[in-house]
């Protein structure tokens, strides 16, 4: 059993679970094909208005399946495949996403977790998470998009300890550092972060995705703000600008 993407959809949301029984949901390579596949589709839905990401069986993700890796790891050509193509080609369907993307973190966030968790845009964790990388112990570093990615969301200082110390951090650590919005008892993690998605479900769609779209300009630099700048108010008469606007001034809910 390699492990698997499941989707399941409930209304405008989406759960994307990560799944490998027995392994704490370690990212084999057909998972991470499967996860490219899976947001590359979702990407694709107007029917969608937020997406969930989980780990089966009270953990996230554990890290990368270790029992593949000499099937690969030690041929430079097949090791390079696997990083940019496979790994960077599953987070970057993530990161490309315009569907706002929610975090559910409980138990293990190791490696290939952070990364998956580094690409949501809200993290909610349970307390007893806990988050690391320590690949130094296995005798190879991370991938350099892959570490960009850690950095940019955990912060330079915490990827330093992850990767050269192979510190592993609690979630209260973790809230404290920035990577997490909420820290919240384990057994209300999966109904709070339901809750957030409903409160996303109910908001203007476009303008969920047009922000997101926003803040990956702004993440790539001011250059990429310019240029988005030249579209960035064609929603202008669109009918959710007009909704939204409207109910405020009825003193009314919007319906998006």
């Amino acid at each position: 059993m390699s492990g698997h993407i499941r989707l399941d959809t409930q209304g405008p949301v989406a759960r994307v679970t990560l799944a490998h029984p027995g392994k704490f949901n370690a990212m084999s390579r057909a998972m991470w094909r499967e996860l490219r596949t899976t947001f590359d589709a979702l990407q694709q839905r107007s029917d969608l208005r937020c997406v969930i990401v989980c780990g089966e069986g009270g953990h996230f993700c554990a890290g990368g399946d270790i029992s593949e890796y000499p099937d690969f790891r030690f041929v430079e050509d097949s090791l390079r495949d696997f990083h940019e193509n496979e790994v960077w080609g599953g987070l970057l369907a993530m990161l490309a996403c315009d569907l706002p993307l929610l975090a559910q973190i409980e138990g293990h966030c190791m490696g290939a977790g952070m990364e998956i968790a580094s690409c949501c845009d809200i993290r909610v964790a349970g307390q007893r998470a806990r988050f690391g990388a320590p690949i130094a112990r296995l005798g190879f570093p991370m991938a350099p998009r892959e570490a960009r990615l850690v950095a940019r969301e955990a912060g330079v200082a915490t990827a330093r300890e992850m990767l050269l110390e192979a510190a592993v951090f609690d979630a209260a650590e973790m809230k404290t550092r920035g990577f997490l919005n909420a820290l919240i008892a384990d057994q209300l993690v999966a109904a709070d972060v339901a809750a957030r998605a409903q409160r996303v479900a109910v908001l203007a769609p476009e303008a969920a995705r047009m922000n997101k779209q926003t803040l990956r300009a702004c993440r790539e630099g001011v250059s990429e703000v310019e240029r988005s700048a030249a579209t960035a108010y064609r929603y202008a008469d669109s009918a959710e600008h007009r909704e939204g606007i409207r109910a405020f001034l009825e003193k009314r809910e919007p319906v998006f």
